[in-house]
């Protein structure tokens, strides 16, 4: 006798063999599955529009308007969710001369830093908004290049300034290879939250004394917090031996002391880092309140030189 059973697998019996019986329940599962699909591709989703304001400047086309700022208009169906998603779907579907930096598109190379609604952040990180209008500028209160790419000389010379590599005072006596300086795993750990740092610029141009003295005749110039984030980096590393140099370095009143602690850099660093914080320890360090702690691991180790470059940096 034939048994039909639904959601269980049917087989009857016939000249002492066991034969399968068609499926009937999982086969109308299907039908039902293709027609709401069916119906799912006959409506079309209403667009959903949105303008993006935009600066523009060109300073190579002596005929062309001063800064100014342009609309553009697309739908955000067509587009991914992040506002550098939409500056691409402008540049390549609208206005092929729309201008502005970007490389990893995941927040690693800093780029894609600019102003959007008057907040300093990445574009490759920052969420279209749900308002009607988003305005989009250069990081500000540096020299403009075109459009959305700023100068960046003076911030990186500034940064070069703090010297941002390790510096030996002592005789390292290196053997045919390479050598590994040795670093314990809580040393190692007091560098977390300043070795992130991806110079995109965020943070020293949303400080109010950057603005004001940033640009100033060295060494009468506010270095920044993300200079003085990265010289904190080096002064606290336990394998560098030039504190004392560094510190004094930053003696200078407007190195560090013209910041006011607003903490505009700590709230817009699209890595969640904390340069006031690094600003206050510093201070700390040339008051002679702080001093640098004794490595707990020295000397060096023979390294792979397979793995390791033909000749040392110099």
């Amino acid at each position: 006798m034939n048994i039909i059973c639904r959601n269980v697998s049917l087989m009857s019996k016939s000249r002492g063999m066991w034969l399968p019986v068609r499926f009937f329940g999982k086969a109308k599962e299907a039908k039902k599955e293709e027609k709401s699909a069916k119906k799912e591709e006959k409506v079309e989703k209403k667009p959903k529009y949105k303008t993006f304001k935009i600066y523009r400047y060109n300073p190579e086309n002596p005929s062309a308007k001063k800064p100014h700022m342009q609309e553009y208009t697309i739908d955000l169906n067509d587009c991914g969710p992040m506002v550098l998603h939409a500056l691409e779907k402008i540049k390549s579907d609208q206005d092929s001369t729309l201008t502005f930096r970007r490389s990893c598109r995941e927040g690693i190379c800093g780029s894609c830093g600019m102003n959007i609604d008057g907040v300093n952040g990445l574009a490759c990180l920052e969420k279209i908004s749900s308002s009607s209008k988003t305005k989009i500028y250069p990081l500000p209160h540096m020299y403009v290049i075109k459009d959305l790419i700023v100068d960046f000389e003076r911030f990186l010379e500034q940064h070069k300034r703090i010297r941002p590599y390790l510096i030996r005072c002592e005789e390292d006596k290196f053997e045919e290879g390479c050598e590994y300086y040795l670093q314990s795993q809580k040393d190692r750990d007091k560098l977390d939250g300043y070795v992130e740092c991806i110079l995109c610029g965020c943070c020293a141009t949303s400080c109010p004394e950057y603005w004001w003295h940033g640009h100033s005749k060295k060494p009468n110039d506010f270095l920044g917090p993300a200079a003085l984030l990265n010289a904190y980096r080096w002064i606290i590393d336990s394998r560098d031996q030039a504190t004392a140099g560094r510190l004094d370095q930053l003696r200078n009143y407007y190195s560090l002391y013209r910041c006011h602690q607003i903490n505009n850099c700590t709230k817009c660093c699209p890595k969640k880092l904390k340069p006031g914080v690094a600003i206050a320890r510093l201070r700390t360090f040339l008051a002679g309140w702080t001093h640098k702690e004794t490595p707990e691991m020295k000397g060096t180790i023979a390294g792979d030189p397979n793995k390791a470059a033909r000749s040392q940096c110099k």
